[in-house]
């Protein structure tokens, strides 16, 4: 299996037209089913110039590219710094788990500063996001009959009960499977299936399957109702002057 910590990333880093203020991976490796042909997910935050933001061109603020590199694909998705705390902001976990993510290919002191903000910012509300993802992943199961959307829907449900019981993001599947009680005994044998291979049917019940999501569903739905998290995100102002500043001193 290719190990992505185990690729020279650096060279892609070096390669970017703008500033990284820092490149995590994400993805099945982030989340603890890469398979042995999983492409490389990177995902970060770059640094636009001023003059891009106040002038009168439309700014360039996701940038995204595809493609091979030494036989592994590689899946590079980059937001303006500006572009990145709006969607802290919202209620996105999924930026957050790239924000937090362990596996890092490069820092700076401004992500070590994003990172500080990530309490700050998370609301019980953030349950939607994990509600609505795990819906769009779960039609893509049953559309497809895939192990890999099926995953995708049991982790992001578990990250979002663990997330609205503990306030921490955990995006890790293996370890939420070991942490959330509610977690189905039989994941850690869709785990292993899924290393063998990227794309492959689910060989699994489908009946049982569904009651054990409709069952999380409820079980996020709780923790929700009974979470500590805050109605509010907190933070606006320190990371307007976050990002002012960075932006200046880039």
């Amino acid at each position: 299996m290719i190990d992505a910590l185990d690729i020279d990333l650096a060279p892609v880093v070096a390669e970017q037209p703008f500033p990284l203020l820092f490149a995590t991976v994400s993805g099945a490796h982030l989340y603890g089913f890469p398979s042995r042909d999983s492409d490389v997910d990177l995902r970060g935050v770059h640094l636009l110039p001023a003059a891009d933001l106040v002038g009168l061109r439309e700014p360039e603020e996701t940038r995204s590219r595809m493609w091979d590199r030494d036989g592994v694909e590689m899946d590079l998705v980059t937001h303006d710094l500006r572009k990145f705390v709006r969607l802290m902001l919202r209620r996105n976990g999924y930026v957050l788990e790239q924000l937090l993510s362990p596996l890092v290919v490069h820092t700076t002191e401004a992500h070590r500063e994003l990172a500080a903000f990530a309490p700050d910012v998370l609301t019980g509300h953030h349950a939607h996001h994990y509600r609505g993802f795990a819906q769009t992943q779960w039609r893509l199961f049953e559309k497809t009959g895939e192990l890999k959307p099926l995953l995708y829907t049991f982790r992001v449900l578990l990250t979002g009960i663990h997330l609205m019981r503990s306030g921490e993001v955990q995006p890790h599947l293996p370890t939420l499977v070991a942490e959330v009680g509610a977690a189905p005994a039989y994941l850690p044998d869709l785990v292993a299936a899924k290393t063998e291979r990227e794309h492959g049917e689910a060989d699994v019940d489908h009946e049982r399957v569904l009651a054990d999501v409709e069952r999380l569903h409820g079980v996020l739905d709780e923790a929700q109702a009974g979470s500590a998290l805050p109605d509010v995100a907190g933070g606006y102002d320190a990371l307007h002057d976050l990002v002012v500043r960075v932006r200046l001193e880039g």
